[in-house]
């Protein structure tokens, strides 16, 4: 190893950063990146009162939103849960706290997290509900709401591959919002399929640099292909016997 720094831990050690009450990032999109080994580790262990930061809940079988199935969610910050009628169903009862940021300041608060910016200035949403307790600023002759940046306590990502440093590269669209998440925990695992030893990536091709991953750990498979066309609870495809 270069340097002697193997970033790789087993699920059990992984599962220390895990507490009652932790703020926790999710990578993904629709489910599709969501980091399942991880999602599933918290259920086993059975945290609770989490305070979920994520891009939407998935479905309510698939990605983070097995954690709302769940009821191991207490607050969530996400651009919308439309897919996963569990998140909307503790909404309407309000056993589930939900604050919704249009999609795209959502990603850039949360890049800001990553970057050590206190927040970012919009417009989005200036003049309506949702500017009526933002502070405000004056920029150039206009008028900007100020949101804050996102961090979290934990920070959980799924790559395609990584060395041992925790250098990762994407799958294609499962990339999604997991290179932002990934800056922005105190401590950021990273779920990878492939581990391989450090020297082996194309630097070109490195899209996360493993100074921001604290750990890595060995993907049990995903279960979230075919996302859009998976019938709840058997795994297969729409019309399709399960293989």
């Amino acid at each position: 190893m270069t340097n002697g720094v193997d970033k790789q831990i087993s699920l059990e050690s992984a599962s220390a950063y895990f507490h009652n009450g932790m703020s926790l990032m999710i990578g993904g999109f629709g489910g599709v990146g969501a980091p399942p080994t991880l999602v599933n580790l918290i259920l086993e262990k059975d945290i609770k009162d989490i305070f979920l930061i994520s891009n939407d809940t998935g479905f309510p079988w698939i990605g983070p939103g097995k954690l709302i199935t769940e009821k191991r969610v207490k607050k969530l910050i996400a651009s919308h849960i439309g897919s996963n009628p569990e998140a909307g169903k503790q909404m309407q009862e309000g056993s589930l706290k939900v604050e919704f940021v249009p999609q795209g300041t959502l990603a850039e608060k949360i890049r800001a997290g990553g970057m050590g910016l206190g927040g970012i200035l919009v417009d989005v949403g200036l003049g309506t509900v949702v500017g009526a307790n933002k502070d405000k600023v004056t920029v150039g002759n206009k008028e900007y709401m100020i949101e804050p940046a996102l961090t979290a306590d934990v920070a959980l990502v799924y790559a395609k591959k990584a060395d041992r440093y925790g250098n990762l590269i994407y799958d294609k669209s499962a990339r999604n919002t997991n290179p932002l998440v990934a800056t922005a925990g105190q401590i950021t695992i990273a779920e990878v399929e492939e581990i391989v030893p450090v020297g082996s990536l194309d630097p070109e091709e490195i899209v996360t640099p493993g100074v921001f991953v604290d750990y890595i750990i060995q993907s049990k498979g995903v279960d979230w292909k075919w996302v859009w066309e998976l019938k709840q609870g058997t795994g297969s495809q729409e019309g399709q016997p399960s293989k």
